[in-house]
């Protein structure tokens, strides 16, 4: 009977080991998966360990603000990358259905998902200028009130 080890379980669902797909043709393929995903484990393990030790972090804790800090960051960059094929693309910018459809989200979810800042973001990391931007910045509308 195996002890209940916190540490092994959580690197287990950050890492899950993966299983042959019946008829996988690419056996080497799935081996090299199979034993990177072991050894992702074993240094989770190792990390969280030493994150419990030296400063007292909850493992689960820990790999739960790990997440939501990696969920967010992917947000934004797809925030990102919907402001650049609606504002920057030229002639004419990606169909909302279009980057609805890849982005998982509804056409208005895509509308609205971007804002100001985040075109401002994509001109700044590119060095594009974006298309005439035609909702009115929240800043235009208080000086104009």
């Amino acid at each position: 009977m195996t002890q209940w080890d916190i540490f092994t379980d959580v690197a287990a669902i950050l890492y899950p080991i993966p299983r042959p797909e019946p008829g996988e043709e690419d056996f080497d393929g799935f081996l090299a998966a199979r034993d990177q995903a072991a050894e992702d484990q074993q240094h989770a393990v190792e990390n969280l360990r030493a994150a419990w030790e030296e400063g007292d972090q909850d493992p689960l804790i820990g790999a739960l603000a790990t997440a939501r800090r990696a969920k967010e960051e992917a947000e934004q960059r797809i925030r990102g990358l919907l402001a650049y094929g609606r504002e920057f693309v030229q002639p004419r910018p990606y169909t909302l259905g279009d980057l609805a459809a890849a982005a998982g989200m509804s056409i208005s979810g895509v509308r609205t998902a971007y804002g100001h800042r985040d075109v401002a973001q994509v001109a700044d990391a590119t060095g594009a200028k974006p298309r005439e931007w035609r909702a009115p910045h929240p800043d235009d509308r208080s000086a104009t009130a």
